[in-house]
């Protein structure tokens, strides 16, 4: 089954505790969280007080994307801040980008400060980052997502460029025999067009993504609960 993953980018943050416990009833799998330090990408979202918030909000599993410089200095002030919530105990991801650990070492290194909080280790691929840099960790990581739109902003359109890299890493997962689940971020709907029949929901699903992550495509619906059942029906 894939699974979504509404990101509270695009969620009224004026009542943001409001929101995710309107996608939670509404039939979400996970909460994907945001975080923009204003240098790697040209943005700024929330800090670790936020996501310690969001956490007693809800039990799903949180899926902290961490769009930062220097993970290895500041993802333990956010894996801390998870653990001092009364719900510590539920599941959470937490994602750090390829293309600011550099290397295989580098994300290895992210990982182990990541696992040591009790939380499971995702990598991220922007649009323009071959897939081949990523394809050693499938046996590694515990996530690996994959940016359909550059990162920093919603409500941007779907980059096919996502689709052969999807196909790529469900191969090598598939040659492994390992368990990483793939994942997809920007320009995901299940809404279809005439100059795109098929919905982008629906090419990433077929393509290998296990978990949807939409933003726009939810928080701006009028009905949550019929639009995650269409992207999961996708």
């Amino acid at each position: 089954m894939t699974l979504i993953a509404p990101s509270i980018l695009s969620a009224d943050f004026g009542r943001l505790g409001e929101e995710v416990k309107a996608v939670a009833a509404a039939g979400a799998d996970w909460i994907h969280v945001d975080v923009m330090d204003g240098h790697f990408v040209d943005n700024l979202t929330i800090g670790p007080v936020v996501v310690a918030g969001i956490r007693d909000l809800t039990t799903l599993p949180l899926d902290v994307h961490l769009m930062i410089e220097q993970p290895e200095k500041y993802a333990p002030r956010f894996l801390q801040a998870l653990q001092r919530s009364d719900r510590a105990g539920a599941e959470r991801y937490v994602s750090v980008h390829w293309e600011v650990v550099g290397d295989i070492a580098g994300a290895e290194r992210a990982f182990r400060i990541i696992e040591d909080y009790g939380a499971k280790a995702g990598i991220v691929i922007n649009p323009g980052t071959a897939v081949e840099a990523v394809l050693p960790l499938v046996e590694r990581a515990a996530l690996i997502l994959v940016m359909s739109v550059e990162p920093g902003w919603g409500g941007q359109p779907f980059d096919e460029r996502a689709l052969p890299k999807l196909r790529a890493l469900r191969q090598a997962r598939e040659r492994a025999g390992a368990s990483c689940l793939l994942e997809i971020d920007g320009g995901i709907s299940a809404e279809t067009t005439p100059a795109r029949p098929v919905s982008t929901a629906k090419m990433a699903a077929k393509a290998g993504a296990d978990v949807l992550v939409a933003g726009s495509a939810v928080f701006r619906s009028r009905d949550y609960a019929a639009t995650i059942a269409a992207l999961r029906d996708c």
